[in-house]
């Protein structure tokens, strides 16, 4: 299992552009991705399950990444946050 542990730092949180980002990555992968904020989980490749979080500016996530290319799509989901989902 990969982690990735960050704090949201898009102005206006993870909206739909953004979201969509991350949905579209981790769907191109056959891992499960579960994003967590504030102990309760959410699907990293389900639009609804990203809106429905609610995740704003200053937001602590974890990203949890099991299964067989875990490591590139760890890879693929640290680049987004990296580069601010373009933001």
């Amino acid at each position: 299992m990969k982690k990735i542990a960050f704090t949201l730092n898009n102005a206006h949180g993870l909206h739909a552009r953004p979201a969509g980002m991350m949905v579209e990555t981790g769907k191109q992968y056959e891992s499960t991705i579960t994003i967590i904020k504030a102990g309760k989980n959410y699907n990293g490749k389900s639009m609804i399950g990203l809106m429905k979080m609610g995740a704003s500016k200053g937001d602590a996530l974890e990203i949890e990444i099991e299964g067989s290319d875990e490591v590139g799509a760890a890879t693929a989901i640290q680049a987004l946050i990296d580069k601010n989902f373009d933001e």
